[in-house]
């Protein structure tokens, strides 16, 4: 129904309430709403409240269970959604005329990728372009592009938004490694069923799949066998390099000289690696530049162990490529230069994915 005096009505709602409104959609709660929003979950009760008073009528049922959107609520989320897409459209052209090189390039990224892979080479990369900043942040959660939550993003998810731009950018494969003293102590398993006997570290997290090693080894639960589990791929790797068990790294671990070995039981998980942007980001060209080097260090020409089909670790290793000094990542969270003999190729990059 039309107000009858829409531009003053218009005035006495602003943005922040919209905003309000969405993360109360999507949260469902107003505990989660206020979660999201840096509030307390009585203010952004209180702010719904004076929303509906505004309007006329309900947005929510408040149930046990959390929130329930009325008729009425639903026939405004789509429209409320239009205006959060065109205010970040907004912000995002003001900021593309500032200088093309200077400034910050939002970035989040798998912790695992972010940490062993991306920033060995991304020191090399902002010393070449010393006015960049670039915010890494290694998240659990995939972030947001359309919403401003980071300039692209690169995840193990493929988006499902329809308007932000989607790139693959290759293919992570995850094979079963274990350390040499674990190896030493344990022995090795040479089948899917000798895992029985042995300690697994599972990795779990919102991009992961869930019973991802179950199915692999024909289970209902591998409960019985975990010792360790973690949403940390940096934890992952530090319990399987310390012995704890056989854990599942990226295939290209060996090649880049990390110390475990490959537990060939026919277990392999391939996981597809995904690049997001908003669609103006290119008109920002340090967003663009930064855009087209993320591209070019998932190469799967140049790096073998980001293309689809499946290479075994040991084969790995003859053709990691030449040519390029990078330092390596020497134990679990120590960097230091290493030297290198004859043929030169990089060495320690990204050991865990």
């Amino acid at each position: 129904m039309q107000h009858p005096d829409a531009a003053s009505f218009v005035d006495e709602i602003p943005w922040d309430d919209v905003r309000v409104f969405l993360r109360c959609v999507e949260g469902r709660s107003f505990r989660r709403a206020a979660d999201q929003l840096g509030l307390n979950a009585s203010t952004v009760a209180r702010r719904i409240d004076a929303l509906e008073r505004r309007l006329g009528y309900r947005l929510f049922n408040r149930v046990t269970e959390g929130l329930l959107l009325t008729v009425d609520g639903r026939s405004l989320t789509d429209s409320a959604r239009a205006i959060e897409r065109s205010f970040f459209d907004f912000y995002r052209r003001t900021e593309a005329p500032r200088s093309d090189h200077r400034g910050v390039v939002k970035v989040s990224i798998t912790e695992g990728l972010g940490t062993y892979w991306v920033m060995p080479l991304l020191v090399d990369y902002t010393r070449q372009h010393p006015s960049l900043i670039v915010d890494l942040n290694c998240a659990v959660e995939n972030a947001d592009v359309l919403k401003c939550e980071a300039d692209l993003s690169i995840q193990f998810v493929r988006p499902e938004a329809p308007d932000q731009k989607v790139v693959r950018l290759g293919r992570l494969h995850a094979y079963p490694f274990a350390s040499r003293s674990y190896a030493e102590r344990f022995g090795l398993p040479e089948c899917k069923e000798d895992m029985r006997d042995h300690r697994l570290v599972d990795q779990v997290g919102k991009q992961m799949e869930d019973g991802a090693w179950a199915r692999h080894l024909g289970l209902d639960s591998v409960e019985g066998l975990v010792g360790i589990r973690s949403n940390s791929s940096s934890s992952v790797f530090y319990a399987v390099e310390h012995g704890a068990g056989i854990g599942a790294l990226p295939s290209y671990a060996l090649a880049l000289d990390a110390p475990v070995i490959p537990v060939d039981i026919g277990v392999h998980q391939p996981i597809d690696i995904w690049l997001t942007y908003h669609p103006d980001a290119r008109r920002t060209k340090r967003i663009a530049r930064t855009i087209d080097w993320f591209r070019s260090i998932f190469d799967s020409q140049r790096y073998p162990w980001f293309r689809d089909e499946f290479i075994h670790p040991r084969d790995l290793v003859a053709m990691a490529p030449s040519g390029t000094d990078i330092q390596s990542v020497k134990g679990s969270f120590a960097a230091s230069p290493r030297a290198t003999e004859g043929r030169r190729r990089p060495r320690g990059i990204g050991k865990r994915g």
